[in-house]
């Protein structure tokens, strides 16, 4: 990927598509210094790396009405826990991905009298940030029951977890219901697909997020597939996936 001009980074808050309101998104990591200097240090300071933390904040325009905008999600997810995505580049299937799960932490809104109405907020993570790409992209509507495109990711070595991210960003129809699950293969054909994560059935717009086992996987080959029921549902949604 060469050097490039952000104007469609993509930022996915639990059950909201949050791209459209917002102008600013930075995600940082840390990991904290902790002091191990003694008298064979041999004169330098010694260090060894302590806990690890991330942060993902955003802001721009405040939009409100609606469970899908950034007021109603704030204040629905403020104080609680679950999945973040953003993307530097597109949201398309193999796009560069960062998720992880994160408590939203504050958010504020408000400036000087003839200004846009701005938003800004933080979400501090839970789990690890992972390094990833969209399985599944929002643009698409699902009314039935299918499978998406095999990436491959690589095998999972034993102490790694295979991670992933659900945001359903909207649910229409009477009684609808969707399943989603990661499978993995060891070829791209997924001819005999293994499910690794299943997430609970979603009926409304909401987010989840999971992660294996840290047991190895040696299918290097990993997709979604999904079961759509109830009469005449549509879902949007979207999936990250990636191994930390």
């Amino acid at each position: 990927m060469s050097k490039q001009i952000l104007t469609d980074v993509r930022l996915f808050a639990v059950g909201a598509d949050l791209s459209g309101a917002s102008n600013k998104v930075e995600i940082s990591g840390e990991v904290e210094e902790k002091d191990a200097t003694n008298y064979r240090s041999a004169g330098w300071k010694e260090v060894l790396g302590g806990l690890g933390s991330a942060e993902i904040s955003g802001e721009g325009q405040w939009e409100a009405g609606d469970p899908s905008l950034v007021d109603d999600a704030s204040w629905a997810q403020l104080g609680g826990l679950g999945p973040w995505t953003v993307c530097p580049t597109d949201s398309v299937v193999g796009a560069l991905a960062y998720f992880t799960n994160a408590l939203r932490a504050d958010y504020k809104l408000g400036d000087a009298v003839g200004e846009v109405a701005p938003w800004s907020g933080t979400a501090k993570s839970s789990w690890p940030v992972v390094r990833g790409q969209i399985a599944h992209p929002p643009g698409t509507a699902r009314t039935s029951s299918g499978s998406g495109t095999a990436l491959n990711l690589g095998p999972v070595p034993e102490g790694k977890k295979l991670y992933a991210a659900l945001h359903v960003l909207s649910a229409a129809g009477t009684t609808p219901s969707l399943s989603v699950s990661v499978e993995s293969d060891d070829a791209a054909g997924m001819a005999t697909p293994t499910a690794r994560l299943t997430f609970a059935a979603a009926t409304a717009a909401g987010g989840q997020i999971l992660r294996t086992s840290g047991a190895a996987i040696t299918d290097s080959y990993v997709r979604v597939a999904w079961t759509v029921a109830g009469t005449s549902p549509s879902f949007m949604f979207a999936v990250s996936l990636g191994i930390r």
